[in-house]
Protein backbone atom coordinates (compact mmCIF):
# COMPACT_ATOMS: atom_id res chain seq x y z
CA UNK A 1 0.00 0.00 0.00
CA UNK A 2 1.27 3.61 -1.07
CA UNK A 3 1.84 6.16 1.82
CA UNK A 4 -0.91 8.39 0.03
CA UNK A 5 -3.77 5.32 -0.02
CA UNK A 6 -2.59 4.36 3.74
CA UNK A 7 -3.24 7.86 4.67
CA UNK A 8 -6.71 7.69 2.82
CA UNK A 9 -7.20 4.48 4.95
CA UNK A 10 -6.46 6.64 8.19
CA UNK A 11 -8.26 9.17 7.11
CA UNK A 12 -11.89 6.92 6.71
CA UNK A 13 -11.27 4.92 9.92
CA UNK A 14 -12.71 7.66 12.72
CA UNK A 15 -12.90 7.92 15.96
CA UNK A 16 -15.45 7.41 18.48
CA UNK A 17 -16.65 10.32 20.92
CA UNK A 18 -19.70 9.09 22.30
CA UNK A 19 -22.76 6.58 21.37
CA UNK A 20 -23.33 7.59 17.77
CA UNK A 21 -21.05 10.33 17.80
CA UNK A 22 -17.56 10.30 15.63
CA UNK A 23 -15.03 12.37 14.89
CA UNK A 24 -12.88 12.75 11.42
CA UNK A 25 -10.38 14.93 10.45
CA UNK A 26 -8.99 16.39 6.92
CA UNK A 27 -5.94 16.12 5.05
CA UNK A 28 -3.27 19.09 5.46
CA UNK A 29 -3.00 19.78 1.56
CA UNK A 30 -4.00 23.33 1.44
CA UNK A 31 -7.67 23.27 0.19
CA UNK A 32 -10.11 25.97 0.48
CA UNK A 33 -12.79 23.30 1.38
CA UNK A 34 -13.50 20.07 2.06
CA UNK A 35 -13.76 17.21 -0.40
CA UNK A 36 -16.75 16.09 -0.96
CA UNK A 37 -15.54 12.48 -1.49
CA UNK A 38 -14.34 12.53 2.37
CA UNK A 39 -16.83 13.73 3.90
CA UNK A 40 -19.67 11.51 2.03
CA UNK A 41 -16.78 8.65 2.39
CA UNK A 42 -16.65 9.18 6.54
CA UNK A 43 -20.39 9.92 6.80
CA UNK A 44 -20.73 6.05 5.22
CA UNK A 45 -18.04 4.70 7.31
CA UNK A 46 -19.93 6.27 10.90
CA UNK A 47 -23.38 4.85 9.79
CA UNK A 48 -21.51 1.66 9.24
CA UNK A 49 -20.11 1.18 12.69
CA UNK A 50 -23.38 0.86 14.20
CA UNK A 51 -24.97 -1.03 11.59
CA UNK A 52 -24.32 -5.43 12.36
CA UNK A 53 -21.72 -6.50 10.50
CA UNK A 54 -23.58 -9.22 8.26
CA UNK A 55 -25.26 -6.04 6.38
CA UNK A 56 -23.76 -4.11 3.93
CA UNK A 57 -24.20 -0.72 2.45
CA UNK A 58 -26.68 -0.99 -0.88
CA UNK A 59 -27.63 2.52 -1.44
CA UNK A 60 -26.96 6.12 -0.14
CA UNK A 61 -28.12 9.66 -0.68
CA UNK A 62 -26.13 12.70 0.98
CA UNK A 63 -26.59 16.03 0.08
CA UNK A 64 -24.46 18.63 0.79
CA UNK A 65 -25.57 21.67 2.72
CA UNK A 66 -21.91 24.18 3.17
CA UNK A 67 -18.37 23.79 2.23
CA UNK A 68 -16.45 22.23 4.66
CA UNK A 69 -13.58 23.83 6.70
CA UNK A 70 -10.05 21.88 6.01
CA UNK A 71 -8.65 22.83 9.21
CA UNK A 72 -11.32 22.04 11.72
CA UNK A 73 -12.53 18.38 12.38
CA UNK A 74 -15.52 17.06 11.59
CA UNK A 75 -18.53 15.61 13.91
CA UNK A 76 -20.70 13.05 12.45
CA UNK A 77 -23.86 12.31 14.43
CA UNK A 78 -25.97 9.17 13.71
CA UNK A 79 -29.58 8.68 14.21
CA UNK A 80 -30.56 4.51 14.07
CA UNK A 81 -33.65 5.10 12.13
CA UNK A 82 -34.06 1.67 11.80
CA UNK A 83 -33.65 -1.54 12.53
CA UNK A 84 -35.70 -4.79 10.57
CA UNK A 85 -35.29 -8.64 9.51
CA UNK A 86 -33.49 -7.88 6.76
CA UNK A 87 -32.88 -3.73 6.05
CA UNK A 88 -30.92 -1.19 8.15
CA UNK A 89 -31.35 2.38 7.94
CA UNK A 90 -29.12 5.32 9.47
CA UNK A 91 -29.26 8.96 8.94
CA UNK A 92 -25.42 11.29 9.67
CA UNK A 93 -25.53 14.07 10.12
CA UNK A 94 -21.64 16.00 9.61
CA UNK A 95 -21.13 19.28 11.55
CA UNK A 96 -18.30 21.74 11.70
CA UNK A 97 -18.49 24.97 13.96
CA UNK A 98 -22.06 24.20 15.20
CA UNK A 99 -23.98 24.27 11.79
CA UNK A 100 -24.57 21.10 9.50
CA UNK A 101 -22.55 21.09 6.50
CA UNK A 102 -23.64 17.36 4.73
CA UNK A 103 -26.30 14.99 5.78
CA UNK A 104 -26.43 11.32 4.09
CA UNK A 105 -29.23 8.52 4.37
CA UNK A 106 -27.71 5.08 4.12
CA UNK A 107 -29.63 2.05 3.57
CA UNK A 108 -27.91 -1.75 4.66
CA UNK A 109 -29.07 -5.34 3.57
CA UNK A 110 -28.20 -8.94 4.25
CA UNK A 111 -27.05 -10.28 1.37
CA UNK A 112 -29.54 -12.39 -0.26
CA UNK A 113 -30.27 -14.79 -3.61
CA UNK A 114 -32.71 -13.49 -6.34
CA UNK A 115 -33.30 -12.29 -9.54
CA UNK A 116 -29.75 -11.52 -11.29
CA UNK A 117 -29.82 -9.05 -14.74
CA UNK A 118 -27.43 -5.92 -15.67
CA UNK A 119 -26.44 -3.61 -18.61
CA UNK A 120 -23.22 -4.68 -20.53
CA UNK A 121 -19.89 -2.83 -19.92
CA UNK A 122 -18.76 -0.87 -22.96
CA UNK A 123 -15.57 -1.70 -24.93
CA UNK A 124 -13.03 0.04 -24.00
CA UNK A 125 -8.62 0.24 -24.14
CA UNK A 126 -7.44 -1.69 -21.16
CA UNK A 127 -6.07 0.76 -18.25
CA UNK A 128 -2.70 -0.78 -18.41
CA UNK A 129 -2.68 0.60 -22.57
CA UNK A 130 -3.33 4.14 -21.49
CA UNK A 131 -1.30 6.67 -19.98
CA UNK A 132 -0.85 7.53 -15.94
CA UNK A 133 -2.31 10.72 -14.44
CA UNK A 134 1.04 12.32 -14.48
CA UNK A 135 1.66 11.47 -18.18
CA UNK A 136 -1.28 12.67 -19.06
CA UNK A 137 -0.99 16.13 -17.20
CA UNK A 138 2.42 16.78 -18.28
CA UNK A 139 1.88 18.71 -21.09
CA UNK A 140 -0.17 20.82 -18.13
CA UNK A 141 2.85 21.18 -15.60
CA UNK A 142 3.06 25.23 -15.78
CA UNK A 143 -0.20 25.56 -15.13
CA UNK A 144 -0.53 23.07 -12.48
CA UNK A 145 2.30 23.58 -10.74
CA UNK A 146 3.04 20.73 -8.30
CA UNK A 147 -0.36 20.01 -7.91
CA UNK A 148 0.31 17.00 -10.67
CA UNK A 149 3.00 14.97 -9.36
CA UNK A 150 1.17 15.12 -5.66
CA UNK A 151 1.17 11.16 -4.71
CA UNK A 152 -2.38 10.49 -5.18
CA UNK A 153 -4.30 7.49 -3.06
CA UNK A 154 -6.28 6.45 -6.25
CA UNK A 155 -4.95 5.69 -9.70
CA UNK A 156 -7.04 7.87 -12.56
CA UNK A 157 -6.76 6.58 -15.93
CA UNK A 158 -8.44 8.75 -18.64
CA UNK A 159 -10.31 6.85 -21.66
CA UNK A 160 -10.89 9.44 -24.34
CA UNK A 161 -10.60 13.65 -23.29
CA UNK A 162 -9.10 15.11 -19.90
CA UNK A 163 -12.18 17.74 -19.05
CA UNK A 164 -10.39 19.62 -16.26
CA UNK A 165 -7.06 20.02 -18.44
CA UNK A 166 -7.39 20.54 -22.02
CA UNK A 167 -5.36 22.28 -23.91
CA UNK A 168 -6.62 25.72 -24.76
CA UNK A 169 -5.06 25.48 -28.94
CA UNK A 170 -6.28 21.71 -29.38
CA UNK A 171 -9.54 21.28 -27.39
CA UNK A 172 -11.28 17.85 -27.71
CA UNK A 173 -15.17 18.25 -29.62
CA UNK A 174 -17.85 18.60 -27.42
CA UNK A 175 -19.04 15.36 -25.63
CA UNK A 176 -21.37 13.93 -23.16
CA UNK A 177 -19.72 10.74 -21.76
CA UNK A 178 -16.21 10.29 -19.81
CA UNK A 179 -15.14 7.02 -19.09
CA UNK A 180 -12.09 6.47 -16.92
CA UNK A 181 -10.27 3.56 -15.42
CA UNK A 182 -9.78 3.39 -11.41
CA UNK A 183 -8.06 1.58 -8.59
CA UNK A 184 -6.59 2.14 -5.30
CA UNK A 185 -2.89 2.32 -5.34
CA UNK A 186 -2.14 -0.47 -3.67
CA UNK A 187 -3.02 -3.62 -2.18
CA UNK A 188 -6.10 -3.56 0.56
CA UNK A 189 -7.55 -5.84 3.39
CA UNK A 190 -11.00 -8.18 2.77
CA UNK A 191 -13.16 -5.30 4.11
CA UNK A 192 -16.45 -4.56 2.33
CA UNK A 193 -16.93 -1.77 3.92
CA UNK A 194 -13.52 -0.24 3.48
CA UNK A 195 -14.10 -0.69 -0.55
CA UNK A 196 -17.36 0.41 -0.39
CA UNK A 197 -16.13 3.98 1.07
CA UNK A 198 -13.07 4.07 -0.89
CA UNK A 199 -15.63 3.45 -4.28
CA UNK A 200 -17.79 6.44 -1.88
CA UNK A 201 -14.73 8.78 -2.69
CA UNK A 202 -13.24 8.12 -5.37
CA UNK A 203 -16.58 8.22 -7.40
CA UNK A 204 -16.75 12.15 -6.60
CA UNK A 205 -13.56 13.00 -8.09
CA UNK A 206 -15.14 12.92 -11.85
CA UNK A 207 -18.38 12.68 -12.39
CA UNK A 208 -19.57 16.47 -12.25
CA UNK A 209 -16.88 17.07 -14.55
CA UNK A 210 -19.04 15.23 -17.10
CA UNK A 211 -21.58 17.97 -17.30
CA UNK A 212 -19.16 20.66 -18.40
CA UNK A 213 -17.76 18.42 -21.45
CA UNK A 214 -21.11 19.16 -23.97
CA UNK A 215 -20.10 23.14 -23.59
CA UNK A 216 -16.51 22.92 -23.99
CA UNK A 217 -15.48 24.04 -20.42
CA UNK A 218 -14.02 22.73 -17.52
CA UNK A 219 -14.11 23.20 -13.94
CA UNK A 220 -10.67 25.26 -13.28
CA UNK A 221 -12.11 28.44 -15.18
CA UNK A 222 -12.16 31.05 -13.72
CA UNK A 223 -15.67 32.50 -15.25
CA UNK A 224 -17.51 28.76 -13.53
CA UNK A 225 -18.59 28.21 -9.73
CA UNK A 226 -18.79 24.56 -9.88
CA UNK A 227 -19.73 22.36 -6.27
CA UNK A 228 -21.52 19.39 -6.03
CA UNK A 229 -25.18 19.59 -4.37
CA UNK A 230 -26.42 15.62 -3.63
CA UNK A 231 -24.79 12.44 -4.90
CA UNK A 232 -26.54 9.38 -4.61
CA UNK A 233 -24.64 5.40 -4.79
CA UNK A 234 -26.22 2.02 -5.59
CA UNK A 235 -23.97 -1.01 -4.66
CA UNK A 236 -25.17 -3.91 -6.80
CA UNK A 237 -22.51 -6.75 -6.12
CA UNK A 238 -19.35 -6.76 -3.69
CA UNK A 239 -16.30 -5.49 -5.25
CA UNK A 240 -12.61 -4.30 -4.60
CA UNK A 241 -11.21 -0.95 -5.07
CA UNK A 242 -7.60 -2.37 -5.51
CA UNK A 243 -8.74 -4.11 -8.61
CA UNK A 244 -9.43 -1.49 -11.70
CA UNK A 245 -12.77 -0.64 -11.86
CA UNK A 246 -14.11 1.11 -15.26
CA UNK A 247 -16.18 4.12 -14.09
CA UNK A 248 -18.48 4.96 -17.02
CA UNK A 249 -20.00 8.59 -16.76
CA UNK A 250 -22.40 10.44 -18.90
CA UNK A 251 -24.58 13.70 -18.68
CA UNK A 252 -28.53 13.96 -19.44
CA UNK A 253 -29.24 17.37 -18.87
CA UNK A 254 -28.02 21.02 -17.89
CA UNK A 255 -30.10 23.57 -16.98
CA UNK A 256 -30.71 26.29 -14.33
CA UNK A 257 -27.11 26.40 -12.93
CA UNK A 258 -27.52 22.87 -12.45
CA UNK A 259 -25.52 19.80 -14.04
CA UNK A 260 -26.85 16.39 -13.25
CA UNK A 261 -24.22 13.25 -14.01
CA UNK A 262 -24.75 9.52 -13.90
CA UNK A 263 -22.15 6.83 -13.70
CA UNK A 264 -21.89 3.11 -13.72
CA UNK A 265 -19.04 1.30 -12.38
CA UNK A 266 -17.72 -2.09 -13.64
CA UNK A 267 -15.02 -4.64 -12.76
CA UNK A 268 -12.27 -5.61 -15.73
CA UNK A 269 -14.22 -8.43 -16.35
CA UNK A 270 -17.62 -6.86 -16.54
CA UNK A 271 -19.49 -6.84 -13.90
CA UNK A 272 -22.07 -3.65 -12.53
CA UNK A 273 -20.74 -3.21 -9.27
CA UNK A 274 -22.65 0.49 -8.62
CA UNK A 275 -24.75 3.14 -9.88
CA UNK A 276 -23.72 6.94 -9.36
CA UNK A 277 -25.93 10.41 -9.81
CA UNK A 278 -25.23 13.30 -8.85
CA UNK A 279 -26.41 16.84 -9.36
CA UNK A 280 -24.19 20.13 -8.90
CA UNK A 281 -23.99 23.96 -9.28
CA UNK A 282 -22.49 24.95 -12.31
CA UNK A 283 -22.45 28.65 -12.30
CA UNK A 284 -21.39 31.17 -14.86
CA UNK A 285 -19.97 34.44 -13.14
CA UNK A 286 -20.14 37.70 -14.68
Amino acid sequence: MTKALEMLVELLDLEPIEVNIFRGVSPDDDRQRVFGGQVAGQALVAAARTVDADRHVHSLHAYFLRPGDPTAPILYEVDRIRDGRSFTTRRVVAIQHGRAIFNLAASFHVDEEGLEHQLPMPDVPDPESLPTFEERMAPFKDELGDWYVRPRPIDIRFVDVVPAFKSRGSAPPPAAVQRVWMRADGELPDDRLLHACLLTYASDMTLLDTALLPHGLSWNEHRLMVASLDHAMWFHRSFRTDDWLLYDQDTPSTSNSRGLARGSVFTRDGALVASVIQEGLIRLLS
